[in-house]
């Protein structure tokens, strides 16, 4: 089967080389802009636009790029995946040294992470125990079900935003507290939708995650109601903070259409069909970060 032709691909090749790019690719940078604005915004949360941007641009570097960098690449190496993976169509030959590049990242993101408050280092060097225990074997706990979401809920969910926060200094308070646990909810409504395009391959390799155990529609089912959780956090810390609840709602609205939607016409959809619904959480989850910076900071 031939691959499609990507020609902004074809134009890094061209300046970086097959071999580098092919490196690249596997840290999935088109996920970068989604982490750096949930990582951002606990930092603008914290201090406002009176940021310290060496520090936030160092946090930045090693939490989105050589963690979250890492910690996608170490998967990778892992799953040896064929088809398309999250944030990365139709992937290149997996290059020879992505375990050591990936494994020296996250390594680096672990010492690193020391060089800035304390509350950021903890939460960087638990994403990196997490990444391991979630991707290498024996442990894998991606393959094993509610593992799996488990991990995603603390790492993705709660801890970037923690972290944007910790590398301030700033003390954390109540209410945004409540925030990082609402997005552990909202992460874990989307991690169900980054394994239904995948479920094939992911049941030929024997792994059993969450999706492959609950079945789709149950699948969608607690992704529905872990939405409605993490809403109900956010509207718990706009009330503390004397803030509208109305956008709050409006998000609340995009995220159960979607989710909705998919719900009742699941079985008539294609694997590429699956993959684009993933994409329109996605598009939610951007909606719900610039309603919450809206609202508890501008």
């Amino acid at each position: 089967m031939t691959k499609p032709d990507f020609t902004l691909r074809r134009i890094f090749e061209a300046v970086f080389g097959r071999r580098t790019m092919a490196y690249i690719m596997y840290l999935r940078p088109l996920e970068w802009p989604i982490m750096t604005a949930h990582f951002i915004l606990g930092t603008l949360l914290a201090a406002g636009a009176e940021l310290h941007w060496g520090s936030t641009a160092l946090g930045w570097f090693i939490f989105v790029i050589l963690m979250n960098g890492g910690t996608l690449a170490i998967n990778s190496v892992f799953d040896k995946d064929e088809g398309d993976i999250g944030y990365l169509k139709s992937p290149p030959e997996m290059p020879k040294y992505l375990l050591h590049l990936s494994t020296a990242m996250l390594a680096a993101a672990f010492l690193l992470s020391y060089l800035l408050p304390f509350a950021f280092a903890w939460a960087t060097a638990a994403c990196v125990l997490m990444s391991v225990l979630y991707s290498v074997p024996p442990a894998r706990l991606k393959s094993r079900a509610g593992w799996d979401l488990v991990i995603n809920m603390l790492g993705y969910g709660l801890l970037t935003p923690l972290a944007g926060w910790g590398l301030t200094g700033q003390p954390l308070t109540s209410w945004f507290w409540k925030i990082c646990i609402g997005f552990a909810f909202l992460f874990g409504s989307l991690y169900p939708a980054t394994q239904i395009y995948q479920v094939e391959e992911d049941t030929a390799r024997g792994d059993r995650t969450l999706v492959i155990s609950l079945g789709i529609t149950r699948s969608l089912t607690a992704a529905l109601l872990l939405q409605l959780a993490a809403h109900a956090m956010f509207i718990w810390a706009a009330i503390e903070r004397n803030a509208s609840v109305f956008w709050i709602i409006l998000s609340l609205t995009a995220w159960s259409a979607v989710i909705t939607r998919w719900l009742t016409q699941w079985r008539d959809l294609t694997q590429n069909q699956h993959e684009k619904r993933m994409y329109r959480l996605l598009v939610c989850w951007a909606v719900t970060d610039i309603v919450l910076l809206w609202i508890l900071w501008l």
